[in-house]
């Protein structure tokens, strides 16, 4: 049974895929079972009533009455659905919990009608075509819910991570990880962690998915002819979105103004918006098709364009018509993780963001090719690329900076770095990196019990 502790965490964490809050028992009841219907049809979740849409607790009264008339209501969905209704009191505020797990005879159905989960809303489905497309998956789970018996929960995952993702979660660090884990529903009913929990949290999910990972190749030209570059980014997912966006900086080219008399923010202008390399490498990461085992996703740079493709077209869920309208992702949980990191909106409109930036900033709207191999195609417009020397003197300074902390704990992480000195964690990378080449600092072990060695003063 829930407890306060985890209603807690579920509050702070806000709605996802597995959540919905209300702050009070509804005067249609029947919107309460539609939640639930659509739980059962997708992973399972839980449903918070006396919670608020800011996240906060603020309790609700459900007398016997109330309670019969919920009860009654969830009954009425065919066939029995799995729950558990529970009162449970936080700190003197009475909260309701609807817990429910995923149903093993789906379709469930509510007066008729079925109820499906898109990312953190519920959605019913009302042409032939829809309830037609869910009942031939219905017996098929995402990739992402199927479980990875495998994986050793205890001892594979990737603490750095799980570090990142608490603090852009807004979860107190000091929240132990197998509640956290419980409470996002990363464990299958026997206990193995999801496909989806070791993508995003492995130390080594290439070790299970080898093909679940991203490459990046630059060729000379607009043909395929000439490979100038071609790395692979494997490891964690939110790992794989870093060190894309940093393999795709240093590709461009890129134009800096520095405002006043060069002590102020430096302004960064790409030849391709980077916001929209975001929303495209997240996008891929959420809705590849993970059961494609002969496909990975690909950056391809060419001199006049950039293109971003992922296994597995159009979801049969979204038609011509109401692409870049509709979202339905085929790894949820997936999505969902991204989301709660304030990496990618809950709804979906990653495509009209795209789109957007793109016809804002005066570019040529994005390309899409939704058969087969799904691909977003970006072209590039003609910038001259400015030297970085006016920025070095910033540069040096946080180099050094990065010294002093490595040499006073050398177990600090990346992301701890780019918190202390508020750079981004790409930033710490490209100059770790310079640190590297220039045999100043060395990393000796692991992401987890690894260490950094300063090998000698930098030189000036």
């Amino acid at each position: 049974m829930i407890s306060p502790e985890d209603i807690k965490i579920l509050s702070v964490s806000g709605e996802g895929y597995n959540t919905e809050f209300k702050l009070s028992v509804p005067s249609k009841v029947k919107e309460l079972s539609e939640e639930v219907c659509a739980f059962a049809n997708a992973a399972g979740g839980v449903l918070l009533i006396g919670v608020d849409d800011k996240n906060q607790i603020r309790g609700c009264t459900i007398d016997n009455a109330k309670r019969s008339a919920i009860l009654n209501s969830l009954r009425e969905i065919t066939p029995e659905v799995p729950f558990q209704f529970s009162l449970v009191d936080i700190d003197g505020k009475t909260v309701g919990a609807i817990e429910v797990t995923s149903g093993s005879s789906k379709p469930y159905v509510l007066s008729g009608a079925i109820y499906i989960r898109i990312g953190p809303n519920t959605q019913k489905l009302t042409t032939a075509e829809q309830m037609r497309d869910f009942f031939q998956k219905s017996d098929r789970i995402y990739f992402d819910e199927a479980p990875c018996r495998q994986f050793d929960s205890a001892n594979e995952v990737n603490e750095e991570v799980l570090s990142i993702f608490k603090t852009l979660s807004k979860l107190s660090p000091t929240i132990p990880n197998e509640q956290v884990f419980r409470n996002l529903r990363l464990f299958h009913q026997e206990q193995s962690f999801k496909n989806g929990a070791v993508l995003f949290f492995g130390k080594f999910p290439e070790n299970y998915f080898d093909k679940a990972l991203i490459r990046c190749v630059a060729f000379q030209g607009t043909d395929k002819r000439y490979i100038v570059d071609d790395k692979a980014y494997d490891g964690p997912l939110y790992y794989q979105y870093e060190r894309a966006m940093l393999w795709i900086r240093g590709k461009l080219n890129i134009a800096y103004d520095i405002e006043g008399q060069g002590s102020g923010p430096r302004k960064e202008f790409w030849e391709i918006p980077e916001a929209v390399f975001k929303e495209a490498i997240i996008n891929a990461l959420s809705h590849r098709d993970y059961y494609d085992k002969g496909a990975t996703i690909t950056i391809e740079v060419f001199d006049d364009r950039v293109e971003i493709s992922n296994p597995g077209g159009l979801v049969s869920a979204i038609s011509e018509e109401n692409f870049g309208k509709k979202s339905h992702s085929r790894n949820p949980l997936i999505f969902g993780l991204f989301a709660r990191m304030q990496l990618v909106e809950q709804i979906g409109s990653g495509i009209v963001r795209m789109r957007t930036i793109m016809k804002e900033n005066g570019f040529i709207e994005p390309v899409f090719s939704k058969k087969g191999i799904f691909t977003v195609s970006f072209s590039r417009i003609k910038i001259e690329k400015t030297s970085e020397k006016t920025s070095e003197k910033t540069s040096e300074k946080t180099s050094e900076k990065i010294l002093t902390l490595v040499a006073e704990n050398p177990h600090v992480t990346i992301f701890e770095l780019s918190e202390i000195l508020n750079k981004s964690t790409r930033a710490i990378e490209m100059q770790i990196a310079k640190l590297k080449k220039q045999n100043v600092i060395e990393r000796f072990g692991s992401d987890k019990g690894g260490s950094w060695s300063v090998i000698s003063k930098k030189k000036k």
